[in-house]
């Protein structure tokens, strides 16, 4: 794995792309080291705020040298980035956390790549990286359905929205059932709720699923033990089932995590 180190990022540009949802491009060395399914910890410059927050990488163009980070505003560090502009300079650490085992999906298999809320924006940069057949299913809230233009150029795209306003009414398994879709493997990434149930969908059908566990962090390197899951396998130094989400995920197998 690469090494992780910080950096001074430029912003490239940043837009709205729906109530409280921000697309932030920033050119930075460490986009060569990316991969679908990592991460980044960006720093506020309100040292009141003191930890970095981390934001799921969006798409890499590695030409560029560029990562598009796509984020809620969710509290006063976040708040803080949606003011940047073209020009302005942002810390950022990265590459961290273990990303999306693309080669587990081979030419002539079906992968469904499974997205929800703020987990659908890694879900792009995966479907990019995928060499087989990819059928994409996005979960809303609402008719503001942002990436659904970018995901379409990638694959098959099936939209669900809490409301009904867009496609399926109802959530990222009600899509599946409606649309008729079967997996040979599934990729996700999103809230608990929604990754519980793919697991249960996963492990009754048979099928490897890896999820790509959000949860709030602090240090995002593995020190302060803020981001602990539950495990099937037992860590050899600590004799318990407990693994680290910033630095042994954030993608596990679903198997292989107790949620």
């Amino acid at each position: 794995m690469a090494q992780k180190k910080k950096e001074t990022a430029v912003v490239v540009s940043q837009i709205n792309l729906a109530p409280g949802i921000y697309d932030l491009k920033i050119k930075c060395s460490i986009a060569q080291d990316a991969q679908c399914g990592q991460f980044v910890a960006v720093y506020p410059k309100d040292k009141s705020t003191l930890l970095p927050r981390p934001i799921s990488i969006c798409e890499v163009d590695k030409e560029e040298g560029t990562l598009r980070l796509v984020y809620r505003v969710a509290g006063k560090g976040t708040a803080e980035f949606s003011g940047l502009k073209a020009g302005d300079s942002v810390e950022v650490l990265g590459i961290l956390g273990n990303g999306f085992p693309v080669d587990k999906a081979k030419p002539g298999m079906t992968a469904v790549l499974l997205g929800g809320g703020i987990g659908v924006p890694p879900i792009l940069q995966l479907s990019k990286e995928l060499n087989c057949d990819r059928k994409i299913v996005v979960g809303y809230r609402d008719a503001q359905c942002f990436l659904k233009e970018d995901f379409e150029k990638n694959g098959d795209t099936y939209i669900a929205t809490e409301d009904g306003s867009v496609g399926t009414k109802g959530n990222v398994m009600d899509a599946i059932r409606e649309n008729g879709l079967v997996p040979d493997v599934i990729y996700a990434c999103g809230p608990m709720p929604m990754l519980r149930a793919i697991k249960k969908y996963a492990e009754e059908k048979g099928i490897p699923a890896y999820i790509s566990l959000e949860e709030r962090m602090a240090c995002g390197i593995g020190a302060c033990l803020g981001c602990v899951c539950r495990t099937t396998k037992v860590d050899h130094h600590s004799h318990v089932n407990n693994a680290r989400i910033c630095t042994d995920g954030p993608v596990f197998e679903a198997r292989e995590v107790d949620i």
